[in-house]
């Protein structure tokens, strides 16, 4: 089945999001990271649509094709995203999902799946995919991306800009040229001037200045009874091997329901876009059903 492009009103903004699959089959919701798009989990909801599942992939407000934020200091922020995670369950009617997210896809899902924020989504969510995110991210690592999401260059051709993105996404690991080329097309917006650039809201990353604390959320962590799979980029500086240790000893962990992978030729993040990662989420999603 060819995945299909939507579009709905949640808490009042319009957020498209990506469908692939039988709308019957159980439920994966795939969540990208930062500065990135839905369309980053192309290869993921291919593979699992494949095998008898249905994949939503959101655009994050401020990202993509969804809407940017009217209020963006008061919407930038894991409260705000986790209010929106809500309101795409409930109007699509999904009441049980495993949640695979990509850095700041995978803090909205360990948020909802504590039930802090939303108490409804912890009764959602069955499993969580954490791909290179922790409950305390390296603070090193996060002025790096604040720098270059903040402030996203512009560029006179598509090219240059598919130049930068294997630059800054150096890290994901292996992407075959026409995966880099993907990447780009699905991620680009033009400015008024002509010149293409990153397609988000550069003032999404006023989430970093109105809520300093956001990603600190082992509060959130220590409350997840549902098998967790981290996928730590071998390479990761976000993700630190303390940060690692700590998880051990916590929540999903003292349930024996953590499981840690190490992507090897990988930083932050995992592209999930080769077998070898792609098996290890499906082998895990289908243990934990």
């Amino acid at each position: 089945m060819n995945p299909s492009s939507n579009y709905l009103t949640l808490a009042g903004r319009e957020i498209h999001y990506m469908e692939w699959g039988v709308p019957g089959d159980e439920t994966v919701i795939a969540w990208h990271g930062l500065a990135r798009t839905g369309r980053d989990m192309d290869e993921l909801a291919a593979s699992l649509s494949l095998r008898g599942y249905r994949v939503i992939c959101p655009d994050t407000l401020g990202r993509g094709l969804s809407q940017w934020s009217p209020q963006p200091q008061a919407e930038y922020c894991l409260a705000f995203y986790a209010r929106l995670a809500d309101a795409l369950c409930e109007q699509l009617g999904v009441e049980s999902a495993h949640w695979v997210g990509t850095s700041m896809g995978g803090a909205i899902g360990t948020v909802c799946a504590s039930g802090l924020f939303q108490p409804r989504m912890k009764t959602r969510i069955r499993s969580l995919v954490l791909n290179d995110n922790a409950p305390q991210l390296a603070a090193a690592a996060i002025e790096r991306i604040r720098a270059y999401a903040g402030n996203p260059p512009a560029f006179a051709t598509v090219r240059e800009l598919e130049g930068f993105f294997r630059q800054a996404y150096k890290p994901y690991g292996w992407l075959s040229d026409a995966q880099w080329r993907h990447l780009t097309e699905t991620s680009t917006r033009r400015l008024p001037d002509g010149r293409v650039t990153p397609h988000y809201d550069p003032a999404m990353v006023q989430q970093f200045v109105h809520h300093p604390d956001d990603y600190l959320i082992w509060d959130h962590y220590d409350r997840l009874d549902i098998p967790v799979l981290l996928l730590r980029g071998a390479e990761s500086d976000l993700v630190l091997p303390e940060t690692v240790a700590r998880m051990r000893t916590l929540g999903p962990a003292r349930q024996g329901r953590l499981q840690v992978v190490e992507v090897p030729g990988c930083g932050h993040a995992p592209a999930l876009n080769v077998p070898a990662q792609l098996d290890v989420v499906l082998d895990f999603i289908r243990r934990a059903a």
